[in-house]
């Protein structure tokens, strides 16, 4: 399966942690944290606002996935993407006020540490406890570039699942409306 581990364990993950979506939003974090000890001075309050927005990428997909409320969840996953939208801003203006350029698409799909990141969130139905992501690049505008690139993959892929759960929403309906339908079956069976 491409995954350490047995098929047990594979049964105690949860539904979020296969998610790509969610996958992606793990090594953001984590490189978001390195980046900031490296280039963001620890006193200011840009450092703190990032890491968290860029926390909040992934807390938010897997505190949605735990709701019973659907619509609670696509609200969640919003709110996943409206952080990784500020975390966009925030390394915009990073490479702005250094003067780094901020690459084409398609320069920045070059990046080694991208296609060894997909790699890994690909192979492996969830990721691992330790995922081995290679370093975050030494040169900050490679580094600012790789940060770019991740970050707008997952907004698209969070908005394409705040998509999908819209329309199993629409298809399904919600928990209130299910609890309302169980209890007027219920009521016609009594």
């Amino acid at each position: 399966m491409g995954s350490k581990g047995s098929m047990g364990e594979d049964m105690k993950k949860a539904g979020y942690e296969y998610l790509i979506a969610y996958k992606i939003t793990v090594p953001i974090y984590d490189y978001t944290v390195e980046f900031c000890r490296r280039w963001i001075d620890y006193k200011s309050r840009t450092r703190d606002q990032m890491e968290q927005a860029a926390r909040s990428g992934s807390v938010n997909v897997a505190e949605g996935s735990k709701e019973k409320s659907l619509a609670a969840y696509i609200k969640l996953v919003g709110v996943a993407a409206g952080s990784q939208e500020e975390l966009l801003k925030d390394y915009q203006a990073y490479a702005r006020q250094h003067k780094l350029a901020i690459w084409p698409k398609e320069k920045a799909r070059e990046i080694r540490e991208v296609r060894v990141i997909w790699e890994i969130v690909r192979k492996n139905p969830y990721l691992p406890d330790s995922p081995d992501f290679p370093d975050l690049p030494k040169d900050p505008e490679i580094a600012v570039n790789l940060m770019l690139t991740l970050v707008n993959q997952a907004n698209y892929l969070l908005q394409k699942l705040a998509a999908s759960l819209e329309t199993k929403h629409e298809r399904e309906g919600g928990y209130s409306e299910n609890l309302l339908k169980k209890r007027l079956a219920y009521r016609t069976r009594v």
